[in-house]
């Protein structure tokens, strides 16, 4: 379909307006999201047996739920199966999701319409927020290399019916529209048709048909995990000789879901793919939490739609209140679950600028206490 220059600026502004608007006021958003949050939680068995009512503020939410994580969520997820999804969720689950298993066995999710609708929205954020800061409105009619997981791999007993289910990356890419004359390419259904293995052989298969798909698009951009958007130039340059700058114009790189994609990544990736903007999001199978503002190498986070909690070495804070160079372990309350400790260390940069930088290991937390001290005049 489309729109008129206005309408079509118009429709652009309300994605990503609503996260300029959180980042001048995030108390304020913040608590809102809490009170949408916990009228959700209110629906549930789990949020009455921890009173979700009586949850007036950050410290009653603190005191009235436990944080939450993967195992502890198990046994509910099974009783999800079992066709009683109030027992943690306010809605019936859309579908479920895996993860990639890249630090451990692969998990997986129920998750819901609402969800998806949000992962749609902030998603598109980085994108947008790109396309209109650097005035390339043209980044929005091209095409967009899919380099995502297969959605299809297993299936999975739920209310005694065998439910398909693939990694999230993929199923997020099916179910979601593109934006106006944007699109992937290839259609995700094409990715699934290659079947469901990960392994090198099934990779190289992946990326000849986005090559061969891709050839002679206008390709405007590439995005996804940061590793695997490597892994295709790569093998571009390896059985094609010639690297993907040669072949398009492309206008920047959206990647996602490893650590130091800036500094470790971006040099590497700009070899293969010329001197384009690389925009990093943190984002995860349980959701699209944050994605870069600006030029600065750091993200800002979604806070008009989830909550975002920070367990210190002096106690819990919210994620705005932190100071530039406090850091911790990110408790995230999500329209799926409350207080899930998905496991990720953040460091604040000050303004609402953050960066993750690692799994919530104690090596990785040594490394960045050893990295504090050794830099700390420059910090």
């Amino acid at each position: 379909m489309h729109l008129s220059a206005k309408t079509g600026i118009d429709l652009l502004q309300q994605i990503v307006n609503p996260w300029y608007e959180a980042l001048h006021k995030p108390a304020e958003t913040q608590q809102q999201v809490l009170k949408n949050l916990v009228e959700g939680y209110a629906k549930t068995q789990y949020g009455k047996k921890h009173f979700a009512l009586d949850v007036k503020g950050a410290a009653d939410f603190r005191a009235n739920f436990p944080k939450m994580n993967y195992e502890k969520l198990c046994p509910y997820f099974e009783q999800v199966k079992g066709d009683n999804h109030l027992i943690l969720l306010p809605e019936p689950p859309l579908c479920w999701v895996m993860t990639r298993g890249s630090t451990g066995p692969a998990k997986v999710f129920p998750v819901t319409k609402t969800h998806i609708e949000q992962i749609f929205i902030c998603g598109a954020r980085a994108l947008v927020n790109h396309a209109l800061r650097k005035d390339d409105l043209e980044l929005l009619t091209g095409k967009i290399l899919n380099l995502n997981f297969p959605s299809t791999v297993t299936t999975i007993d739920a209310d005694g019916q065998k439910i398909t289910c693939g990694y999230s990356s993929g199923t997020y890419a099916k179910l979601n529209p593109m934006l106006n004359q944007v699109s992937l390419l290839p259609r995700q259904e094409e990715i699934d048709a290659l079947g469901p293995g990960i392994a090198k052989l099934d990779w190289e298969r992946r990326f000849e048909l986005v090559f061969e798909r891709a050839l002679n698009e206008r390709v405007v951009a590439a995005m996804g995990v940061a590793p695997v958007i490597l892994s295709f130039g790569r093998y571009v340059k390896r059985r094609h000789g010639r690297k993907p700058k040669d072949l398009w114009s492309l206008r920047a790189l959206f990647c996602t879901s490893v650590r130091k994609i800036q500094f470790k990544y971006g040099p590497v990736l700009r070899k293969y793919f010329g001197e384009v903007p690389i925009v990093e999001m943190y984002s995860a199978t349980e959701g699209v939490f944050a994605q870069q503002l600006d030029d600065l190498p750091y993200v800002t986070p979604n806070y008009d739609k989830y909550y975002f909690e920070v367990e210190t070495s002096k106690g819990s804070k919210m994620l705005h209140e932190l100071e530039r160079g406090e850091w911790g372990r990110l408790i995230i309350s999500s329209c799926l679950f409350p207080r899930y400790d998905i496991g990720d260390m953040i460091e604040a940069m000050g303004k609402n600028y953050f960066r993750v930088f690692g799994r919530a290991k104690t090596l990785i937390v040594l490394e960045h206490m050893l990295y504090r001290l050794l830099f700390r005049w420059f910090l």
